[in-house]
C-alpha cells in the first residue's frame, strides 16, 4: 500500500521517517512476521511522531482504518480485537503511525491458550545495567533448572524479556499462576535485588520482576517492533552469548549498524517453534 506522507518524521532526533519505519519492517518482516500475524494487538499511536502531543494506546479500531488490519470478538466478553494477517496489515499500522506494536501472548484462533511465558524485567532507576544484565542470566539459569526453553531479546528500554516457548495447552490462569510463582521465588532467593511486586515502593534499589505480561489481554512488545523513545530503539531477540558479552536493552535501533549487523547473522530464534514444551500446572 502507498502511504500518505511518508516523509513525515516520526523520530524526530533520529530522523527516521514514516518510510523509514516501513523500510525497517520490510528488512525484518521474514523474522518478526511468525511472532505478529494472527495475534490480538494493541498499539502504541504517535500520529505526529514521539515528540508531538498526541500518543495514545489503542486496542481497538477507529474510523479510517485499512481492511489490512482484521477484527473480531473476543470470545470472552465480544471486547473488539485488532489483528493483522500480512505484511498489507504492518504497512497499515505505519500508515496510522503506529510506533509500537503489541502483543498478546497467544494466537486468535488458540485466544484462551497461551503459547509463551514473559519475564519482563524492569529496574529502579540508576540500577547498574550489570544488575540487569546478572538479573537476566539468573532467569535463565532458574529456568534451565526447571527444563523450560528459553530465548532472550532486548526490551528497546531499560531491560530485558526473557520468553519461554509453550506448546498451547495450559490455559492464562496456569500460565500466569507459574509466572507469578517464579517471580516470587527469585525475589524470596534474593530480596535485596528482587521484587515482584509492582509498586514503585516495592522497587526501590530493585529489579521488578514483572509476570503481570501473562494475563489474558495483557500485552508485550513484538520482536522487532519499534519503540517510542527519541532514538527508534528496536526490541530485538539475541542470543544467549549476546547478552554475557555485554549487548544492552537499548543497542539496536531503526537503520543502525548493530541491526543491520544482526540481521546478517543466524536468526537467534530461529528454533523458537520447535523449543515449545507444555507447562504442566
Amino acid at each position: 500500500m502507498d502511504l500518505s506522507h511518508p516523509d513525515k518524521l516520526l523520530w524526530p532526533e533520529a530522523g527516521v521517517t514514516k518510510q523509514g519505519l516501513l523500510d525497517h519492517y520490510t528488512a525484518v518482516w521474514p523474522r518478526m512476521e511468525r511472532f505478529v500475524v494472527n495475534r490480538p494487538l494493541a498499539l502504541v499511536r504517535a500520529p505526529d511522531g514521539v515528540a508531538g502531543k498526541q500518543r495514545f494506546f489503542q486496542k481497538h479500531a477507529s474510523p479510517g482504518m485499512h481492511e489490512a488490519i482484521g477484527k473480531m470478538a473476543d470470545p470472552e466478553d465480544g471486547e473488539e480485537l485488532l489483528y493483522i494477517k500480512d505484511f498489507n496489515g504492518v504497512a497499515a499500522l505505519v500508515q496510522l503511525g503506529v510506533v509500537e506494536i503489541h502483543i498478546w501472548g497467544c494466537t486468535i484462533d488458540a485466544i484462551d491458550t497461551p503459547d509463551q511465558v514473559v519475564f519482563d524485567l524492569d529496574p529502579d532507576e540508576g540500577l547498574d545495567m550489570n544488575d540487569v544484565r546478572a538479573a537476566t542470566l539468573d532467569i535463565r539459569r532458574r529456568l534451565d533448572g526447571l527444563g523450560l526453553p528459553n530465548v532472550v531479546k532486548t526490551s528497546g528500554g531499560k531491560g530485558f524479556h526473557v520468553i519461554v516457548p509453550l506448546k498451547p495447552k495450559a490455559d492464562w490462569k496456569t500460565v500466569k499462576t507459574f509466572a507469578h510463582d517464579f517471580a516470587e521465588a527469585m525475589e524470596q532467593s534474593d530480596p535485596e535485588k528482587y521484587t515482584a511486586t509492582l509498586s514503585k515502593k516495592a522497587r526501590t534499589g530493585r529489579i521488578f520482576i514483572d509476570y503481570l505480561r501473562n494475563a489474558r489481554g495483557s500485552t508485550t512488545v513484538a520482536p522487532y517492533s519499534s519503540r517510542a523513545k527519541p532514538n527508534a530503539t528496536v526490541s530485538v531477540p539475541v542470543t544467549w552469548p549476546e547478552v554475557e558479552n555485554g549487548v544492552g536493552p537499548a543497542d539496536f535501533s531503526i537503520d543502525g549498524k548493530a541491526l543491520g549487523k544482526a540481521l546478517k547473522a543466524a536468526d537467534p530464534w530461529g528454533d523458537f517453534d520447535k523449543l515449545r514444551k507444555a507447562l504442566h500446572g
